[in-house]
């Protein structure tokens, strides 16, 4: 697959556009103003506790207070509430030895959150999920550093491999190399990116995440809640991470910073890759001449066309999105069970894309098109999850019900992405409706009588060019001509093409516009 990064730098942030095969499958935004990201470290002052959610809400700096739930808080959160406060009142020039500090035991699975929180102390927390609508943040006390091939896990001696690692023997070669690398206290999740990978490759990036951790470290020391403590790196450079693979062979910005930052990353992560990223300065905006504009338009609406002649409607509820296949025009033979199976296919596919290309989370019903036969809902189930298989938000497909609906639940990491590709019709104002023509021409004449029963001369009427072509339609029995001799004034009729169709105007013989 053939996959291409692009990168829009604007006044306003950075919009980022992946695309495979040239096809638009995911779209993200980063703001310059942007205060919370997923990754972010602050410490965070815990305010309330709640036994009845077994949650706390915790003060990170945000309007809402972030809120913790007690499955969250990470089985070595005693350990992290030791770590927070030894680091911030640590008096030594040297800091505290992290593979010193004695880990305190797990709390249990079932506890209460006054049992671990209670006193409201500081505590470090990461932000696993974006401000969303008028919630704040939701936090986690499970602190990971995610690098390029593996992510350190503090507090504990855990080594673990990704399961997309299938070979057995990879997997423990891995197993081993990372066990005699690692620090102690510090756990270790090995990414499938890791596969293939030798020591020096893996020593070198948990060398990277050993040397962030200090610097968390560093910045806790003294550090007044609430405060960032770290910031997850950019989203471009997160994105390269998470994605950079042998697929990905092109990455294009218009901006000379990130092309610098991007170039260096992928010489230090992947230097056989360093050509794919490219600087585009022809004048042309970026988004247009990788057609991205084009498809944002037309994969953001409550109607996404497909080639066939099918189409999908997208709504979203209060609790769920609600997808609906419908078959438009399309036939490709006489079997209406396989023109289901085939249409069904293809808005599988797209339904896919656009959950990713959206980011919509939750809960989502799909209404394909019904089917009789087993083989072909299995079939279409099959085929559904295989579409979804690059999505990197954890997903669960579910077998079509007896009512012909699949459930689709979807990780929800932040605000989903909605452009807005309607606007309020400025000829009716949304009512859907019109002035007939009729009623135009008697408006427009009740008008004129008016300025010239009040002595204005002289008059041109702007309207739009298909009204001046009803206007003007006949030399001797037009209705210009039957206003000019029935008021004996010269009127002038001129058309605009920016006017919409009922939309007209007077102006004096100063070409001043007369205000009704």
């Amino acid at each position: 697959m053939n996959k291409e990064l692009i990168i829009n730098s604007t006044a306003h942030g950075v919009e980022i556009a992946l695309l495979e095969d040239k096809k638009l499958v995911e779209l993200h935004s980063e703001k310059t103003d942007a205060r919370f990201a997923v990754g972010d470290l602050y410490l965070g002052k815990v305010k309330k506790l709640i036994p009845g959610l077994n949650a706390a809400f915790v003060d990170v700096g945000f309007e809402k207070d972030a809120f913790l739930h007690y499955t969250d808080l990470s089985p070595y959160a005693k350990s992290l509430l030791k770590f927070t406060q030894q680091t911030i009142n640590d008096k030594s020039p040297e800091g505290l030895d992290f593979g010193q500090f004695q880990v305190e035991p797990e709390i249990i699975k079932t506890g209460k959150i006054n049992e671990v929180l209670g006193g409201k102390p500081n505590i470090l927390v990461q932000i696993l999920k974006e401000p969303i609508a008028a919630k704040g943040p939701r936090l986690s006390c499970e602190i990971s550093l995610p690098g390029r091939f593996v992510v350190l896990t503090p507090f504990n001696d855990i080594v673990a491999v990704s399961r997309k690692i299938h070979s057995s023997e990879e997997r423990k070669r891995l197993q081993r190399i990372v066990e005699s690398i690692k620090p102690k206290n510090f756990g270790v999740i090995v990414r499938t990116a890791a596969e293939g990978k030798n020591t020096a490759e893996l020593h070198e990036d948990l060398s990277e995440l050993t040397d962030m951790w200090k610097t968390i470290q560093t910045n806790l020391h003294g550090a007044v809640a609430p405060t960032k403590i770290l910031s997850e790196q950019t989203k471009t450079t997160s994105i390269l991470r998470d994605l950079l693979n042998e697929d990905f062979n092109r990455i294009v910005t218009n901006d000379k910073g990130i092309y610098a930052d991007a170039k260096s990353y992928i010489q230090r992560v992947a230097p056989e890759k360093a050509e794919i990223v490219a600087f585009h300065q022809n004048g042309a905006p970026i988004f247009d001449t990788f057609g991205i504009t084009k498809q944002v338009k037309a994969s953001f609406g409550k109607t996404v066309n497909l080639n066939s002649g099918a189409y999908l409607i997208i709504e979203h509820t209060e609790a769920l999105h609600v997808i609906d296949v419908n078959s438009g025009y399309k036939s490709v033979s006489n079997n209406q069970e396989q023109n289901a199976l085939e249409t069904n296919l293809e808005a599988a596919e797209e339904i896919a894309r656009q959950l990713r290309l959206r980011d919509i989370g939750g809960i989502i019903v799909v209404d394909f098109i019904d089917m009789k036969l087993p083989d072909n809902k299995k079939k279409l189930v099959e085929y559904m999850e295989e579409f979804m298989r690059p999505d990197r938000a954890k997903h669960a497909v579910l077998p079509i019900s007896k009512f012909g609906l699949m459930q689709i639940t979807r990780q929800r990491m932040k605000p989903e992405m909605n452009i807005n590709t309607q606007e309020v019709c400025p000829t009716c104002n949304g009512t859907g409706k019109i002035a007939s023509t009729l009623i135009l021409e008697d408006e427009i004449e009740k008008n004129l009588n008016y300025l010239i029963t009040h002595k204005h001369r002289n008059l041109t009427l702007n309207v739009h060019p298909i009204v001046y072509a009803y206007l003007t339609k006949g030399w001797l029995w037009s209705r210009a001509a039957k206003w000019k001799r029935k008021f004996r004034q010269n009127i002038i009729l001129t058309a605009d093409n920016n006017y919409h169709l009922t939309e007209f105007r007077f102006f004096d013989h100063n070409g001043e516009e007369i205000k009704m």
